[in-house]
Parts: structure tokens; C-alpha cells; sequence
């Protein structure tokens, strides 16, 4: 019997993805015996901070590094330090940014809601969210006219949350951040590859810990040594209340010296991704197949179109009875309205994509 069924929770297999509702990643067993080691000790927190950052540099390529409680923390402790600096006296003032270089410029289809508002991180950073565009077109003009004197940074988010098409690229927010001296922030949160956007010369870029990398609920920020060094000093202000314990801080670290030693993914993930769905297409009014993500990541899901009229289900109506059973099988579900269900292999342990297939066909089974 596992952990969270001693405490009388219903057990769940996660297909939907590194999830934050679903808890995020399960840790490997090195992760786990490196946080119950830290756990256990003592260290100066803040002497940790600077050894994780240089770590995260090494790791990303970055100057420096900024441990965080996640992303989303990540976020609003970037907008401050952008905003704050290094100024005690700001840095206690925040988020009351009145009469400060405060406006955050981001693309109006990047203004997402990943479980919480984006906006409002930006705002518990100090910062005011300016959406240039239109939710589906952006032009260079639109963020060009939006650069003022206020402006203390551009926002790019890099995620599957974001408008896909008739964006405007990170090289272009980049240049424009050049042009104008304002630093460009990059929310990276999902993403895999953690050299990429540093080496592209974005300033700051946030990962979460637990996410791509397989490590506890955490985050990061890399990039230029001086806005770094801003960041932690966030710690002293709105920082305090998103900090993040030594436990979190070294299973990050224990995660991230796994993930740069190994290789990709993505052939196994497609592997097992093509194994379910050749099960999956035995049962009538489904039809499955294997896609690549979204966003353009290394990453495969089985793909689930089931026709209402054959099957007699809804999505809607198989993802309940998913949910519902036992073990509780949560898939991804973006685009159920339109009659599709995605299964993502990345977060299931070994053989449960066999339990998947004989979920769903019971479910086909006990149709009426």
C-alpha cells in the first residue's frame, strides 16, 4: 500500500503529464534519499542558495543561478528583481511599485493561466502586465509601441498554455529588448532543454524543478549574474514568503545533476506511446494514434479520438469514468471538447500503460 493510500486517498495513475495538480513529478529514488539527507542536517540556507545557483549555472549555461518554490514563484521574484534590483529600500516596498520602472511587457496569447493567473505573478512581483497585440496576431510594432521609459522588462512565455501561431518569436523580443535596454525574461517552465535560451541571450529564464527534470516541487532562474544576484536578494522582500527549504533546494539539485548526465526520452516515450495505442485501436469508435507535443518538445502522447456515435461515450464521459475508477487513471484533456483524449507515457511507472488499456476496456466492456 503506497503513502497516500494510508492516508485513505484513492490511488492514482497520472497519464495526464508533469502535472502540478497531479503533484508534479515522482521523484527517483537518488532524489528522494538526497532531500531525506537534507532533511535530516543542517546548513546555512543562504550559503545553500549560492552554492544551488552556481550548480544551476553549470547546468544551463548561465552566469548564476536562483533556487525558487517553482515557476510560478520564479516568475514574480524575476519581475522584482528587474524592478527592485539590489535596493533594500525597493525591495521592502514591493509589490507598491508606484513611481518605479514597473511595466512588464508580454504578447497578448502569452498572458496565460497555467492553474493560476500569469498576470497576476507578475503582479505580486511589483510588476504591471502590458499585453501587446491581439490574442491570436502580434506584430513587431504592437511590443515596440508599447516600450517606454517604464518599461522594465520584456516576458516571453515558452509553453504549450501559450497561442502557438501569429506570435512574435523570442529572437525578436530579444532584439527588441537590445535595442532598448530592457532585459528579456523567459518563462521556460516545462521545457527540456535548459541551455537553449540563455545561449539565444535572454537575460533571465525560469524552469520548474518539477517538471522536464523529474525533481521536487521547485524551480529556478538562470541568467545574467547582476539580475541574479537581484533575485536572491527578493529573499528579503516578497521572496520571504515563496522561499523555498534546504529539503527542495538539494533534491533540485540531486534532479538536475540526473537530468544533464542522461539522454533524451524520446524514442521510449514514443515507444510506449505507439504500444498503447495499438491497444487502445481494438476497441470500437476509437481511434489512437501517436503525436509529438504542441510546443515543439521532444515529447509523444497517444493520441485518443473517440467517435460518440460508434462508441456510444462522449470524452467528456471517458474521462469521468477514468477518474472515477480504481486506480483513478488521469489523462490530458485539453481538447475533449473536441472528442479528443491524450495520454501522456512520461509520468507512468513500469506497466501501467497496460492497467490504461484494460481501464478502458472495461470501460468499452460494461456498456449498456
Amino acid at each position: 500500500m503506497g503513502i497516500y493510500q494510508q492516508l485513505g486517498l484513492k490511488q492514482v495513475i497520472n497519464a495526464s503529464g508533469k502535472m502540478t495538480a497531479l503533484g508534479g513529478s515522482a521523484v527517483h529514488p537518488e532524489v528522494a534519499r538526497a532531500m531525506g539527507e537534507a532533511g535530516m542536517d543542517y546548513v546555512e540556507i543562504s550559503e545553500l542558495i549560492e552554492k544551488a545557483g552556481k550548480l544551476i549555472a553549470e547546468a544551463t549555461g548561465g552566469e548564476d543561478g536562483c533556487p525558487t518554490a517553482g515557476a510560478g514563484a520564479g516568475i514574480a521574484i524575476s519581475v522584482a528583481a528587474v524592478i527592485a534590483g539590489t535596493d533594500l529600500r525597493l525591495i521592502e516596498r514591493l509589490p507598491d511599485s508606484a513611481g518605479l520602472k514597473n511595466k512588464i511587457i508580454l504578447q497578448k496569447g502569452h498572458a496565460v493561466h497555467f492553474g493560476a493567473s500569469l498576470r497576476q505573478m507578475v503582479a505580486l512581483g511589483g510588476g504591471q502586465a502590458i499585453e501587446a497585440g491581439h490574442a491570436n496576431h502580434v506584430e513587431e510594432a504592437h511590443l515596440r509601441a508599447e516600450i517606454d521609459e517604464q518599461t522594465a522588462a520584456l516576458l516571453f512565455v515558452q509553453s504549450h498554455h501559450a497561442v502557438q501561431k501569429g506570435m512574435q518569436s523570442l529572437e525578436t523580443m530579444i532584439q527588441l529588448g537590445r535595442d532598448h535596454k530592457v532585459p528579456v525574461i523567459v518563462d521556460a517552465a516545462a521545457e527540456e532543454d535548459l541551455r537553449r535560451y540563455v545561449a539565444m541571450g535572454a537575460d533571465l529564464v525560469i524552469y520548474s524543478g518539477g517538471k522536464a527534470i523529474g525533481g521536487p516541487t521547485s524551480g529556478f532562474i538562470t541568467g545574467r549574474k547582476d539580475l541574479i544576484e537581484a533575485c536572491r536578494a527578493q529573499y528579503k522582500g516578497v521572496g520571504r514568503a515563496m522561499k523555498t527549504g534546504k529539503e527542495a533546494i538539494v533534491g533540485l539539485l540531486s534532479a538536475l545533476a540526473r537530468y544533464s548526465q542522461a539522454a533524451g526520452h524520446g524514442g521510449e516515450w514514443r515507444d510506449r506511446a505507439e504500444r498503447l495505442a495499438q491497444e487502445l485501436n481494438q476497441l470500437s469508435g476509437l481511434s489512437a494514434s501517436v503525436v509529438k507535443d504542441e510546443a515543439g518538445r521532444d515529447i509523444y502522447r497517444t493520441h485518443v479520438r473517440i467517435d460518440e456515435r460508434e462508441s456510444g461515450f462522449s470524452a467528456k464521459e471517458v474521462i469521468r469514468l477514468l477518474e472515477k475508477g480504481d486506480p483513478a487513471v488521469f489523462t490530458r484533456n485539453h481538447y475533449a471538447n473536441t472528442g479528443v483524449i491524450f495520454i501522456d507515457p512520461r509520468p507512468l511507472h513500469e506497466g501501467q500503460e497496460k492497467v490504461i488499456a484494460a481501464r478502458f476496456k472495461e470501460i468499452w466492456d460494461n456498456r449498456k
